[in-house]
């Protein structure tokens, strides 16, 4: 865990070159894991998805509540969706058009499930100074502390990003045919908005279309935890 004091901000104008588009779905349920399966699907209708640094999210449900229990991880374990569910993909601007009229109206086999894809809206990028990433490659096969450190170095070198508060969980692999990718959450605090911005444009580590490195807005870490 890093935790450093937080720091005044200045104000930043949130950019719309980069957005997420956001899908709503016909689908039932999901396996829990499906990066391989979904980017697979949306990467051989939208090959040029590829060439453009998309990432494609993975689609969450919320957590355990009204007494269902979430199922464990695993592509035999299923995700039930509800009408709200979406499915977000995160683009440059000038390819929003052209990705709604390649997948909107179309159903996609995405781990033996029936994935029918709707209307898509873009949806600007925040600057908000918490950020989440379920899924994050790279070295998150190393123990907590050694991932932390790898994810300061990368920040820092690549985005000109310091690392201030920093949570990251449990290893979860991710199952693709030539073996599982692992991966581990990240949550960083205390960002300033052109960080924040930087970090959800860009990504961290490898495997973008799996929904790996990409960044949402997250509640804040200091419920999570309180320096003693």
């Amino acid at each position: 865990m890093f935790w450093q004091d937080e720091e005044d901000t200045p104000q930043v104008t949130v950019p719309d070159d980069v957005v997420d588009v956001m899908f709503t779905l016909q689908c039932r349920s999901i396996p829990v894991d499906h990066a391989y399966a979904l980017s697979r699907a949306l990467l051989d209708a939208v090959p040029w998805l590829a060439d453009t640094g998309a990432g494609i999210h993975t689609i969450h449900v919320a957590g355990s509540q009204n007494g269902w229990e979430r199922p464990s991880h695993g592509v035999d374990q299923h995700l039930l969706l509800s009408r709200r569910t979406k499915l977000s993909i995160r683009v440059p601007q000038q390819c929003v058009a052209d990705l709604t009229t390649a997948l909107a109206g179309r159903t996609f086999d995405v781990g033996g499930a029936a994935l029918g894809i709707r209307e898509g809206k873009p949806k600007p990028l925040g600057k908000e100074p918490t950020l989440f990433a379920r899924y994050v490659a790279g070295s998150a096969d190393l123990d907590e502390e050694a991932f932390l450190r790898w994810a300061a170095a990368t920040l820092q070198e690549q985005l000109d990003i310091r690392l201030r508060k920093a949570l990251c969980g449990k290893a979860t692999p991710l199952a693709t045919p030539e073996g599982a990718i692992v991966t581990r959450s990240l949550m960083l605090a205390d960002l300033k908005p052109d960080e924040s911005l930087r970090l959800q444009q860009a990504g961290l580590g490898p495997h973008r279309v799996m929904g790996c490195g990409l960044f949402i807005p997250h509640k804040g870490i200091d419920a999570v935890h309180k320096p003693q």
